[in-house]
């Protein structure tokens, strides 16, 4: 239905949505692009961070389109199988972004607890067969969520209120028994918030014990700013998301309107703001992007 009550400012709406989808595009496919074209940049780091750009886009793409179109042609209709589908890629890019960001955390430890080791730990076969764990691991957990939503009986009235498909929004649309999906749900929440947070509050646990130890104040410096950007994004990603399930879950005195744009602009603007706190806190990554973006 796109956005209930707002139904007339569509078109208005439409302007920062696409802004924000062309910018976050832009952004994520020049640091593609920068990182293939410069074999200095082909370090773990900035591997990871190619992986992250192409979560990003897999992300806002499986949302924005279709909500254009329902903001600039009405097109407001959807297979049971489409709406699976965008539940399914969500839901899974969602996992794998985190998983890559525990992934990133790692990688930020062994660079600085473990500098002398750090090429041959980190090896570019190592990180791809990290970044195949993640998405093996995003497919395994979603897959199953999915299987259940496809198996429920949904009723007469089949009217989502929103922009796009996400699981509860299927699971109020049904007349079945809810109560596998939901406890298999909160497994999941769990298994990824906890058990992720957990694995990167543990990364910085370990590297600021290290950091500690240190006792030229100019190394403290210039370890904590390997870290700098890496901490910008993990909060740029875990702190809208955390405030939307948030409101969501407990907000019942927030307007529908509200919650729904939130969850749109929470799915825009992590994309968005990624290339640009990397290109910003890392030099040689800045270096890189200006030169390409001035031959343009």
């Amino acid at each position: 239905m796109g956005i209930p009550g707002l139904e007339a400012a569509h078109v208005w709406i439409s302007i920062p949505f696409t802004m924000f989808y062309i910018l976050g595009l832009w952004g994520n496919v020049m640091l593609l692009y920068v990182v293939s074209k410069e074999q200095t940049l082909q370090k773990p780091m900035y591997l990871l961070l190619c992986m992250l750009a192409l979560s990003d886009i897999a992300t806002s793409t499986a949302v924005v389109p279709k909500t254009l179109c329902i903001f600039w042609f009405n097109f407001k209709g959807i297979t049971v199988g489409g709406c699976l589908t965008q539940t399914f890629f969500l839901s899974m890019v969602s996992v794998m972004h985190s998983a890559i960001l525990v992934t990133m955390a790692f990688d930020r430890y062994v660079a600085i607890c473990n500098p002398l080791r750090y090429t041959t730990i980190l090896r570019k076969g190592r990180i791809a067969k990290l970044g195949l764990l993640c998405l093996i691991k995003a497919v395994l957990f979603i897959l199953p969520m999915t299987l259940l939503l496809s198996r429920l009986p949904f009723c007469a009235n089949r009217v989502i209120p929103h922009t796009f498909c996400e699981p509860i929004a299927l699971v109020k649309l049904s007349c079945g028994d809810i109560t596998l999906h939901r406890t298999y749900s909160l497994v999941i929440m769990f298994v990824v918030s906890v058990l992720d947070l957990s694995l990167i509050v543990l990364s910085y646990g370990l590297i600021f014990r290290a950091v500690l130890r240190i006792s030229s104040k100019k190394a403290h410096q210039k370890a904590l700013n390997t870290c700098t950007a890496h901490i910008c994004v993990l909060l740029a990603y875990y702190i809208p998301g955390l405030f939307v399930n948030l409101t969501h879950r407990f907000g019942q005195g927030i307007a529908s309107h509200v919650h729904i744009i939130l969850a749109n602009l929470y799915l825009l603007i992590s994309p968005m703001l990624n290339p640009v706190i990397y290109g910003v806190k890392s030099k040689e990554l800045r270096d890189k992007l200006s030169k390409y973006t001035c031959r343009m």
